[in-house]
């Protein structure tokens, strides 16, 4: 391997070490030492082209490392030996990972073959050392970016030269080796972003395997590999998130696109008998769709040198675009595939799940009760948000009833309730249930994380937070058959919009076909068709199917009362816990307390059919 050793400075370096072990100097000009806490191994990395290299994206994703320059040698030489004398008189051994980039050479755009994908791995030390070295070489085994998938080239333990070869009191580090070939770059010898990316978040994720090894048995060994990942977040990482949340909160995406006038267009519609489309009006836009995407896509997450962080907040990004591109083609042709692409289209498993609730639930709904208007309703509310703030004052949540808004809506910390709402008395507990303690408690669960993001929600967490909302109705013993059938509709409703179907054909396919009345089947109609089609309606039944075949196979519903997520994001926020980045919840659902409630998820676990859900109301 080539040496890249270096030579002791005269210079002093004084690390400015945290309370923790929290460190992050400049070497030189260019270079960096970074420590998230006190770690016992650190990743070295040595480069005269940063732009160019995978090892340097390595290093700077690890939670401690030393990046510099050749002409830095020296003064990286003061740093590393000054750092690695005070993590070892700290924690006892140390680990020193050397990553370096294998030679690149120039290829004809036509070459027969890819340049090999071969990492180099090595190690000098004790059994510690060695050990690292097998974790090393294993996890590099498994890595495949591109449909290629790497093989290993472990060197003898003595062989590779360690970069801290004449570096006085570093000199009896344990010590690992890694070169990386330059497949990430093309025949010009620029990197392809994307399989960038991947590669160095794989080897990454392969150091810290080794560096977990390395701990195996002593004190500092963690229950998790990731959980050596950083335990604190980069002022990039609040900043990009600051700049996100300001973004997210210039506009209301779901006011914007709900008619104003919804009360006003139904009567008109069924008193001319159902013979022309409504008109909708809207609020006015508090954004310019363009002016928000150019502010979205200047902020550099390439910053985080958090691989998890950054896959979140791109995944966030995309899908404010998104909602930036459905507020821009308001109205328009444009908005339904907008929607589609943002929501997706009805499967025919979800459909027929629709069909089959319609099907068996076609009969006369038992007679209403009593019925309470929106002052009842928010003066339940407001006490239910009292009895969460009782328990914790962070339950940062406010009840108000408006004339602009059609049945219960929440928008971050608020519940809206239209003026002209009535509901059925038996139907209050579960709609509260759905509206505070699931987005409600979300939300203020979130809010109490380090990042806003996970209070405003990340990308694609819709579905199942409708789906958990849904599930809290059904808990408490109130998703009635009508409820249920009402979930179905829109599924259906969705279908035949995205099938081409206008607001006149689904009205009459919804009160005809399945028996709705009109202004329920305007209703459904109505959201479906808002702003020209919008395909988010299809979700709640999705969602709460979901969660239903999570409780069934045994998985656990805690990670979604963190703050607002997704079921793919599940693996990430378990490791950002283990790193101490996120903490668990603040809140409960109440009514995951109830005896009845729990009764009723017994049963699902046991193996309640999800069709015979309905028959415990």
């Amino acid at each position: 391997m080539k040496s890249t050793a270096i030579q002791a400075a005269p210079e002093a370096f004084a690390p400015e070490f945290g309370p923790r072990g929290e460190l992050r100097q400049t070497i030189g000009r260019s270079g960096r030492a970074h420590l998230d806490r006190w770690l016992p191994f650190l990743v070295l990395h040595r480069s005269d082209d940063p732009a160019n290299s995978i090892a340097r994206r390595v290093a700077v994703n690890s939670p401690g490392y030393l990046i510099w320059s050749p002409e830095e040698d020296e003064e990286a030489a003061a740093a590393l030996r000054a750092i690695a004398a005070a993590l070892r008189d700290r924690l006892g051994p140390v680990l020193l990972i050397d990553v370096e980039d294998a030679p690149w050479q120039e290829q004809a755009e036509d070459a027969p073959e890819l340049p090999p994908f071969v990492v180099r791995v090595g190690a000098a030390g004790g059994e510690a050392a060695l050990r690292a070295l097998d974790a090393l070489s294993e996890a590099c085994g498994e890595v495949e970016v591109d449909l290629r998938r790497a093989t290993v080239d472990a060197a003898a333990p003595a062989e590779p030269e360690p970069v801290l070869s004449g570096v006085e009191g570093a000199g009896d580090a344990d010590r690992l080796r890694m070169t990386i070939p330059p497949i990430h770059r093309g025949p010009d010898g620029r990197p392809y972003p994307r399989l960038t990316h991947d590669l160095a978040v794989a080897l990454g994720d392969a150091v810290l395997r080794a560096a977990c090894a390395y701990t195996e048995g002593g004190p500092a060994a963690p229950l998790h590999y990731r959980a050596l990942g950083r335990s604190a977040f980069l002022a990039a990482a609040l900043h990009a998130d600051r700049k996100l949340d300001a973004i997210a909160r210039s506009y209301d995406f779901l006011l914007s696109l709900t008619p104003i006038n919804a009360a006003e267009a139904m009567h008109a519609f069924l008193e001319g008998q159902a013979e022309r489309a409504p008109q909708f009006r809207y609020r006015p836009l508090t954004v310019d769709p363009d002016v928000a995407k150019r502010d979205l896509y200047g902020i550099d997450l390439t910053l985080l040198e958090d691989p998890t962080l950054e896959r979140l907040l791109c995944a966030k990004r995309r899908e404010l675009d998104y909602q930036l591109t459905m507020l821009a083609t308001r109205n328009t042709p444009g908005f339904r595939p907008a929607s589609q692409l943002l929501y997706g289209a009805v499967d025919s498993e979800l459909l027929g799940d629709a069909h089959a609730i319609l099907a068996v639930s076609r009969r006369r709904a038992p007679p209403r009760g009593e019925s309470v208007g929106a002052m009842e309703i928010a003066d339940a509310a407001r006490a239910l948000v009292e009895r969460y703030r009782r328990a914790d004052g962070r339950f940062d949540a406010t009840v108000e009833v408006r004339d602009d808004v059609s049945g219960l809506l929440v928008s971050g910390h608020k519940l809206m309730i239209a003026s002209d709402s009535r509901v059925a008395r038996g139907r209050v507990d579960p709609l509260l249930a759905h509206e505070i303690s699931v987005h409600l408690l979300t939300c203020c669960n979130g809010a109490a994380q380090g990042l806003s993001i996970f209070r405003s929600g990340l990308a694609h967490y819709e579905g199942i937070q409708e789906g958990l909302g849904v599930f809290a109705e059904w808990a408490v013993g109130g998703l009635t058959r009508q409820r249920l059938r009402l979930l179905a509709g829109r599924v259906v409703a969705v279908d035949a919009m995205l099938g081409g179907a206008d607001f006149i054909e689904t009205w009459r396919g919804l009160s005809r076909d399945h028996g709705f009345t009109g202004p329920t089947a305007f209703n459904v109609a109505m959201r479906v068709f808002r702003s020209g089609g919008f395909a988010k309606d299809a979700i709640y039944l999705k969602g709460f199917r979901q969660v239903v075949d999570l409780v069934v196979a045994g998985a656990s519903l805690d990670p979604f009362w963190l703050g607002k997520i997704a079921p793919e994001d599940v693996e990430a926020i378990e490791e950002l816990l283990l790193r101490g980045l996120l903490r668990p919840p603040v809140f409960r659902p109440e009514f995951l307390d109830r005896p009845d409630a729990r009764r009723r998820i017994a049963l699902l676990r046991a193996g309640l059919p999800f069709d015979r859900l309905i028959e415990l109301e």
